[in-house]
C-alpha cells in the first residue's frame, strides 16, 4: 500500500473519503492518481486515515491479470484471466436446481441414455416460454451494460440480481461447479469464459451466455455484441455468426434431420472464411439444463441421429471462428479458447417445432434483430450527427 499524495489544490473543497470521517481532504490516493481515477472517493484528510480505510478504498483499483496460474500452459491470445469475486448466492426462497448445492447435475446422471428426443406437452411448453421470456429479460438487461471500462464480474452482478429479482436461479450457478451466473466470453474466448475483474476495453467483442432456471425448467440464449467500435473484421464476424443461427433457425420444421442443421451453418461461415467449432454443440432443454437427445453440432456432415417433431424444444448455437475452427482450455477447465488466438463470436437461441415450423422462444419483443444492429444503427447516427 502506497502512502497518499498531498495536493492541497485538488483537495481545497473536499470532503475525507474515510468511514465516518468527514474532515477537509488534504491528499489523494497515489494509486487512483497514477490510474486517472476521479471522484470524492480518491480523497483523504491524513496518512493514519488513508491506511484505516485502506482495505475497503483499494477495490476502487482496476485489478491487474493473474501472473500464469497454471504452470505450462500456453495462452493463444492476448486474453488473460483476472481476479475473480466470491460466488454469488441465492435467496433461499428461490427454487434451485438439484446441482445447485454439490454441483452435479444428478437428474441429468439419471436421465435415460437414447438418442431420440421427446416433445414436450402443452403444459411444459407453457413453463419453457416463461423461463425463455425471463432468460430473455435478463440478456437485454446485462447488454445494455456493455462499455469500455465496465468488468465482466460487474455484468455477472447484474445477470445475477436481475435473475433472482424475478424469482429465478441463474442455471449456470454451480452447474458442474462453474462459479459465477453467466459465462462472458471475450475475443479469442469461444464460450464458457468466467466473469473476473478484467475491465472491456473499447474495441473487444463479448458474447453473454445467460441462462434462468424458472418454475422448474430451463431457458438458454446467447448474444455477441460490440465494446465500442470495433474493427472490420470483428464486425464481419459477427454478423456471419448471427446468419449462421439465422439461417438455421429458418431450416427448423417437422422432418428435418437434425444433422442436416450443420450443413447450412457450415455453408454460411466457409462463404465469408470462417470456421465452424466442433467441440461444442447445441442441445435439448427442458427441467434440465442439457439434455441426452437431441444433439445439435453445428458442422457439416455429422452424424447426429433423429428428426424434428412437434414439441420438441432445443438450442441452436454454432460458435464461429475467424481462424482454426479447434479450440484450447484454459486451466480452469471451463474457459475454451480459439488455438490461434483469433476471435470467435457465438448466437443462440432456444427454439420449439411447431407443426408448421418454429417458435423462437428466447426473440427479442418487436423485432428478429440481435443487439448488435442497434449498435452498428447507433454508430451511424452518432456518425451522422458531427458529418
Amino acid at each position: 500500500m502506497a502512502d497518499a499524495t498531498t495536493a492541497p489544490t485538488a483537495t481545497a473543497t473536499r470532503v475525507c473519503s474515510g468511514a465516518g470521517c468527514g474532515k477537509p481532504a488534504k491528499m489523494q490516493c497515489p494509486t487512483c492518481l497514477k490510474n486517472s481515477i476521479a471522484g470524492d472517493k480518491t480523497f483523504f484528510c491524513d496518512q493514519d486515515c488513508f491506511k484505516r480505510n485502506w482495505a475497503a478504498h483499494k477495490l476502487v483499483h482496476p485489478a491487474a491479470p493473474l501472473n500464469n496460474p497454471w504452470p505450462g500452459f500456453e495462452f493463444r491470445g492476448p486474453l488473460r484471466p483476472y481476479p475473480q469475486t466470491p460466488m454469488r448466492t441465492v435467496p433461499s426462497h428461490i427454487p434451485p436446481p438439484d446441482y445447485s448445492v454439490s454441483g452435479i447435475p444428478e437428474s441429468e446422471r439419471r436421465e435415460p441414455q437414447s438418442s431420440i428426443a421427446t416433445p414436450l406437452s402443452p403444459e411444459r411448453i407453457a413453463k419453457m416460454r416463461v423461463a425463455c421470456r425471463l432468460t430473455r429479460e435478463v440478456l437485454d438487461i446485462a447488454v445494455a451494460a456493455v462499455r469500455p471500462g465496465v468488468t465482466t464480474d460487474e455484468i455477472d452482478r447484474i445477470v445475477h440480481e436481475a435473475t433472482v429479482a424475478r424469482n429465478a436461479y441463474p442455471s449456470p450457478l454451480n452447474y458442474r461447479n462453474f462459479p459465477k451466473s453467466c459465462c462472458t466470453s471475450v475475443n479469442e474466448i469461444i464460450c464458457h469464459g468466467i466473469p473476473d475483474l478484467r475491465p472491456l476495453q473499447e474495441g473487444d467483442i463479448i458474447n453473454i451466455d445467460v441462462s434462468v432456471y424458472y418454475d422448474g425448467f430451463h431457458g438458454d440464449l446467447n448474444e455477441t455484441v460490440f465494446v465500442g467500435k470495433v474493427d472490420a473484421a470483428s464486425e464481419t464476424l459477427v454478423r456471419n455468426s448471427w446468419e449462421c443461427l439465422e439461417n438455421a433457425i429458418a431450416m427448423v420444421k417437422p422432418g428435418v434431420a437434425f444433422r442436416d442443421l450443420g450443413n447450412v451453418i457450415s455453408k454460411t461461415a466457409h462463404a465469408a472464411n470462417h470456421s465452424v467449432v466442433r467441440t461444442y454443440v447445441g442441445h435439448g432443454i427442458n427441467e434440465l439444463f442439457h439434455t441426452n437427445a437431441p444433439v445439435i453440432p453445428h458442422y457439416a456432415k455429422n452424424k447426429a441421429p433423429g428428426v424434428m417433431k412437434a414439441g420438441h424444444v432445443f438450442t441452436i448455437e454454432p460458435m464461429i471462428n475467424a481462424g482454426s475452427w479447434q479450440d484450447v482450455t484454459w486451466g480452469d477447465e471451463w474457459t475454451s479458447s480459439t488455438v490461434d488466438g483469433k476471435r470467435s463470436a457465438q448466437f443462440e437461441h432456444t427454439l420449439l417445432v411447431t407443426e408448421t415450423g418454429v417458435e423462437v422462444l428466447t426473440a427479442r419483443p418487436h423485432t428478429t434483430k440481435p443487439h448488435f444492429y442497434d449498435q452498428l444503427e447507433a454508430q451511424k447516427a452518432e456518425a451522422a450527427a458531427k458529418a
